[in-house]
């Protein structure tokens, strides 16, 4: 998956704000001038943030391009040439690998990206929350060794699980309550999949994700920027040819999380699912 939050600081640069009713982050200026001068910067590096996330979106490639998803049958592959062979004008194939849940081996599928799709010619924009400096935390990551995996259900699988690689855990304390979350490996970043209670009245219903930077040099427990403001909308807010896996019970949580991206915005009542 695409990092839309690409840019956000990882090597432990000063992160300005507070927890929900806590003390200032760590790294907050006492200057008053000083710390506006540092949010304004971050709010035009989020105002950027939203320009390439939305340049990813409506991309020939991006979330809403994508118009199909298909599964060989177990221990096939699929026919690359007759899926070639019956694309529209301007249509892409991709290929793509996962693991059968209950079985454990490998399924092979195709994916075709469609850069005039109905979504596409119907998107508007993401609702999104103003920016909050307040929430922009930290966090505590704290690695596990081995390769421990943790079961995600997944929006299409009907209850089912997929098991996931959690390399470590995220230790937040929010408004009184610590969280231990689970934030699995998607190709070198974590990706944190979190609920509140926003989730079905002001945004996406089945949760949120937010991509989590490890400062790379430093294999041990170290601090993390866990910037909400940049939490957005999975893929399968934008394609029903998604399948993306939902908060498991420990990244639930109980504050509001109103931060980040809403829910995405069609014309003349179109929807993705």
């Amino acid at each position: 998956m695409t990092d839309p939050t690409d840019g956000a600081p990882t090597d432990g640069a000063p992160v300005h704000g507070a927890p929900v009713h806590g003390a200032p982050v760590h790294g907050a200026p006492a200057n008053g001038d000083a710390a506006s001068r540092d949010v304004a910067t971050e709010r035009a590096a989020w105002d950027d943030w939203r320009a390439r996330r939305r340049a990813a979106l409506t991309a020939p490639q991006g979330n809403l391009a994508l118009v199909e998803t298909r599964w060989a049958p177990p221990g096939e592959r699929p026919d690359l040439d007759a899926a070639r062979a019956a694309l529209w004008e301007g249509q892409t194939l991709t290929t793509l690998e996962r693991t059968e849940p209950v079985s454990g081996r490998p399924e092979y599928g195709l994916r075709r990206w469609d850069p005039r799709s109905p979504a596409l010619r119907h998107f508007d924009s993401v609702d999104t929350f103003p920016y909050r400096p307040e929430w922009v935390l930290e966090a505590q990551y704290e690695p596990v060794e081995g390769a421990r995996t943790v079961p995600f259900e997944h929006i299409r699988d009907n209850g089912g699980t997929r098991d996931l690689v959690v390399p470590g855990d995220l230790r937040l304390t929010l408004d009184g309550a610590d969280y231990t979350l689970s934030a699995f490996d998607d190709d070198g970043t974590l990706l944190l999949v979190f609920g509140d209670p926003t989730n079905g009245t002001s945004t996406y219903g089945a949760g949120r994700f937010l991509f989590v930077h490890l400062d790379e040099r430093d294999a041990g427990p170290q601090r993390v920027v866990l910037d909400f403001n940049r939490s957005f909308v999975p893929p399968c807010g934008f394609s029903d040819q998604y399948n993306c896996p939902m908060p498991p019970r420990q990244n639930r949580l109980h504050v509001p999380v109103e931060a980040g991206e809403k829910v995405p915005v069609f014309r003349d009542g179109y929807g993705a699912h």
